[in-house]
């Protein structure tokens, strides 16, 4: 007897209508036959994917929990339609000793309602063998925040961990060059006294060259270190074009893009100010990546950044950069599937199947027999507008808030568990027990 059954469902990559049995948290049959059990769910010819993989959110735990925590960032997850995500590293105090990465799966395991995985920042190398230990999803460098030189011996201190360990960890990059910002940050401050300030001004501040450079000295260093890299929130066509452009050099690169960089460039900044603050900021027209650039990139991760609205309206200069995507992300693109700008078949491939191979999640990103029964139900013709009200995350503000979808998620089910239904994820809000929630390296 199966412990759950969804009947009459849809396949993104094959026709005709299906049964799926679920025994243990895993997917035991796939059937055009009817399948028998207690616990049924009528799915009602919808097509479901596998559940979604975020590898970048900030849960904000420990630290500043203020604005996210494990428990509120995973329940967003779940309504968003994510069954799995990877937490970065720079929480108070950071993810870059094993005693805080030890405390921050802790965590993670007591509060998390979907399993989930860490990445490490980084530090001298004898901390990071212990770190290796621990299976980090990746190491990640914010390449904004140092020199050439310190990058360079991180990358070093990762190749010789590779090669003492006999393991392929590789490097999720944020890459802006550090210099550049600093150059053009200073002169825009200088011309405050003179013609005044505007929130369109931190788009120049880090502007596109600060990425190509920052990408290109990335890419050397991988080539030099023989490592492979995964480069976040890619934002502009240049970079992108850099990127193909050197493929013949068979560096192993997976490129990411934001729901943010995907759906708004930075003339927004005078209709949102700085709640669309963000880094790499949002581009000027012409310069940023669009819909119809989705087929060059690997995958989307939604930079999941809470702050609390206070934060955010602290000025061009002050104000904290991060934009929460969880619950907005899947509205957002079924809307361009029902345009015909995209496929349901590309969504799978952006937010489940590559991301599992990429970040080598055994089980997960595939509707198949033996593979994890993580699964999101779709409604493509339900219509309304993105609400805050709605929002499970801290963070209530959105430059996507009012912006009308065709397309939602009506449900979300992560190891055979249904997490949220068209009632809402209300009964599991005060509920502990998560026991098939896992940190997904273990």
């Amino acid at each position: 007897m199966y412990d759950l059954v969804l009947k009459n469902c849809k396949l993104v990559d094959k026709s005709g209508i299906y049964y799926i049995g679920i025994e243990n948290g895993k997917i035991s049959k796939i059937s055009k036959q009817p399948l028998k059990s207690e616990n049924e769910e009528d799915i009602q010819e919808k097509f479901i994917l596998p559940g979604l993989i975020d590898p970048h959110v900030h849960f904000r735990d420990p630290g500043l929990t203020y604005k996210e925590n494990f428990k509120t960032g995973s329940l967003a997850a779940a309504h968003g339609g994510f069954t799995c995500v990877l937490e970065m590293p720079n929480t108070i105090p950071p993810t870059n000793t094993a005693k805080n990465f030890k405390n921050k799966k802790n965590i993670g395991e007591k509060k998390s309602i979907i399993d989930f995985g860490l990445h490490s920042g980084l530090n001298k190398i004898k901390e990071l063998e212990k770190i290796a230990k621990l299976n980090p999803a990746s190491f990640k460098i914010f390449m904004d925040l140092f020199e050439d030189d310190e990058i360079e011996e991180m990358f070093s201190n990762v190749y010789n961990i590779n090669k003492s360990l006999k393991k392929s960890f590789f490097l999720t990059l944020h890459c802006e060059n550090k210099e550049i910002i600093q150059e053009n940050t200073d002169r825009l401050k200088k011309l405050e006294c003179t013609r005044g300030n505007t929130t369109l001004d931190y788009s120049y501040a880090r502007p596109a060259e600060a990425e190509l450079v920052s990408v290109g000295y990335a890419t050397f260093l991988a080539e030099k270190y023989d490592l492979s890299l995964h480069i976040c929130h890619l934002s502009t066509k240049n970079a992108l074009n850099y990127l193909e452009s050197i493929k013949d050099k068979n560096i192993n690169i997976t490129t990411e893009i934001t729901p943010h960089h995907l759906f708004l460039d930075n003339t927004g900044f005078d209709k949102f100010g700085t709640i669309m603050k963000t880094n790499p900021p949002l581009r000027p027209s012409g310069e940023n990546l669009t819909i119809y650039e989705l087929k060059d990139i690997n995958i989307i991760g939604t930079d999941h950044a809470p702050h609390s609205l206070e934060e955010k309206q602290e000025g061009v200069w002050n104000s904290s950069p991060g934009i929460p995507n969880l619950e907005t992300v899947l509205p957002l693109l079924l809307t361009e599937v029902n345009k015909g700008k995209i496929t349901l078949n590309m969504i799978q491939k952006l937010m489940s199947e590559t991301p599992a191979k990429r970040f080598n999640m055994k089980n997960k990103g595939k509707i198949d027999i033996g593979y994890d029964a993580d699964i999101v139900v779709l409604d493509l013709k339900k219509e309304g507008k993105i609400k805050l009200d709605n929002f499970y995350t801290k963070a209530k503000y959105s430059p996507f808030e009012n912006k009308e979808y065709k397309g939602i998620n009506i449900m979300t089910i992560s190891n055979g568990n249904i997490l949220m239904n068209r009632e809402g994820l209300r009964a599991i809000e005060s509920s502990t027990d998560y026991n098939r929630t896992k940190y997904i390296y273990d």
